[in-house]
Order: C-alpha cells, then sequence, then structure tokens
C-alpha cells in the first residue's frame, strides 16, 4: 500500500514537480542550433536551464493540491490566466495563449475553452505536460488521480482527447509511484495498464501500440511508430512518454537523454517523462547537478 497522508502525498508531488521542471528546463534549449554534437556527446546544456509553461501551469497545479487537496477548475483556470499575463514569455502556444488572454479578460473558463479550434476545443498536449504531479498526488486512488487530471486539464483544453492525454499521465505517474524502478523489468505491462485506464480515442491507441511493441525497440523506432511530440497534440506525445517513462524507469539521466534524441516537442516529451521518473527513482536519483541548473523556481513547493 501507498501512503495516502497528506504529507506522503505532498511529497510525492514535489518529487514529481522536480522531475518535471528539470526535464522541461533540460529539453528547451535543445531546440537551439547547434546544440547537435552536445546531444550526441551526451553533454548537457549550459546552466541555467530556464523553464518554460511546463512547469508554470505545473506549479499552480501543485500549489492548488497543496492548499485545498482538490482542484477548483474556477481557481485554477485563474491562476493560469494570471501567471501568463505576468510573465507570458514562457513558451505558451498560441491557442493557450489566447484563451488564457480571455480568461484574464473576465471570459468564464468553460466559454473560453471551447472557442478554440472552430469550438471543437484543444487537443493539444498541454493537460498532459503540467499533470505528472497531480498524479503523484493522488498516487492512492488511481480513480482520483484519472478524475482530478481530466479535470486539471479541462479548464484548457474543452475537446475530450486533450482531456484524455491528460489521464493518462496522471494515471503514469500514479502507477509510477506505487511500483518504482521495477517498472522497467516489464515495461510493456506497465504501459498496457496504462492503456487501460485511458477514456477511448486516439491516445488510448497510441499507448496500446506503444505496449505492444517488441521488448527490442529503440526510442527511435517506438517514435516512428507512435510519434515524438512534433505535431503538438496529445496522441503524438503520450504513448512516446509513457513507453520512455517505463523503458528506462531506472535511471533518470538516462531517460532523458533518450527523450531528448527523438526531436519533437523536446520541452514538454522531458517534463512529461522526468515528471514520471523522478518517481521511479526517488530524490536521490535526480542528479544534484541537474538540479542546481534548473533555474530557481520563484515559488515556494519549487525549492521544497
Amino acid at each position: 500500500m501507498i501512503a495516502s497522508d497528506p504529507a506522503s502525498r505532498l511529497a510525492r508531488l514535489r518529487l514529481s514537480l522536480d522531475g518535471l521542471s528539470i526535464g522541461d528546463g533540460f529539453g528547451e534549449p535543445f531546440f537551439l542550433p547547434g546544440l547537435g554534437v552536445r546531444l550526441i556527446k551526451r553533454l548537457a546544456p549550459d546552466p541555467p536551464w530556464r523553464v518554460t509553461d511546463d512547469t508554470v501551469m505545473a506549479l499552480s497545479i501543485a500549489e492548488q493540491l497543496e492548499a485545498a487537496g482538490t482542484i477548483d477548475q474556477d481557481a485554477l483556470a485563474l491562476t493560469f490566466a494570471r501567471r501568463h499575463a505576468a510573465d507570458p514569455l514562457r513558451g505558451y502556444g498560441g491557442g493557450a495563449r489566447l484563451i488564457l488572454k480571455r480568461i484574464e479578460a473576465g471570459a468564464p473558463w468553460r466559454v473560453a475553452a471551447r472557442q478554440s479550434f472552430d469550438g471543437k476545443g484543444s487537443l493539444g498536449n498541454g493537460g498532459a505536460m503540467r499533470v505528472a504531479p497531480l498524479g503523484a498526488y493522488f498516487a492512492d486512488d488511481l480513480d482520483q488521480a484519472a478524475a482530478q487530471g481530466a479535470r486539471s486539464a479541462e479548464v484548457t483544453h474543452a475537446h475530450p482527447e486533450g482531456q484524455a492525454g491528460a489521464v493518462a499521465i496522471a494515471v503514469a505517474a500514479a502507477l509510477a509511484a506505487r511500483l518504482g524502478p521495477v517498472i522497467a523489468d516489464d515495461p510493456s505491462a506497465f504501459v498496457a495498464e496504462v492503456a487501460a485506464r485511458t477514456p477511448a480515442g486516439p491516445i488510448q491507441e497510441g499507448v496500446a501500440r506503444a505496449a505492444a511493441l517488441p521488448a527490442g525497440t529503440s526510442i527511435a523506432q517506438a517514435a516512428r511508430a507512435v510519434g515524438n511530440g512534433a505535431r503538438v497534440i496529445a496522441s503524438d506525445t503520450v504513448p512516446l512518454c509513457v513507453w520512455a517513462a517505463a523503458r528506462y524507469a531506472g535511471s533518470f539521466e538516462e531517460a532523458l537523454w533518450q527523450t531528448v534524441s527523438v526531436g519533437g516537442d523536446m520541452d514538454t516529451t522531458c517534463a512529461i517523462v522526468g515528471g514520471i521518473v523522478a518517481l521511479t527513482v526517488g530524490r536521490e536519483g535526480l542528479p544534484p547537478a541537474w538540479l542546481t541548473a534548473r533555474e530557481p523556481l520563484p515559488w515556494h513547493l519549487g525549492r521544497a
């Protein structure tokens, strides 16, 4: 049994938040020209590692859980919007910026989220990129991890697939906190369990395809099979992240180097994988130099 007391939940949340933010800061610089050689030689980017909207939005979720123990969608939407207004140059996508500006201007989040993408809502990977700490917090209750993950995504992602991506990653983080590095002994079983708890649709199908990949599959082969996030939609991002987190669950550094090696939406894929794998390796498995390289977070949770 995994502990369900508030202190244990918060400890897991903070561990995942550190993993997510390190991954975010690690992956972002590889978009810059000239870092290909560093990637080949496995030379980490020069510090400081500036975090993006992945971390900023994850912090909003984490702080709300610390304060209230649940997702209050109205409060979360306002916090997202106010943080964006205060510091908009954090890599927010165009769709997210429009939604958050509307909320900041006073539009109800349900209206703002549904106005995007011809009224269909976003099916992007933003709900998934920020949710691993929530899954860690609710690791003692997988149903709650899924439900609260969906609630956290809905305020910006009205499309069911945008929410399904958050469910899959929240469940993956919860299972990682429960199982630890033994996931790497049978990664397919872990990925299949995530698929079984993901709502039906393209994301669930992609995660199921990832679970069926042969044992010797490289991450490059996996990315060709299920995507690498280059399309910045959840169905192109989540399956690989779940697979990579399971395949490299025993080493935080290896997980991130492998994830960044296939390109795509590298800050987001590394943030997702980092937020999950931190829970399998524990705090002692986070490289101290990488934690120091990540820019200091100006919120108390990031310094815990």
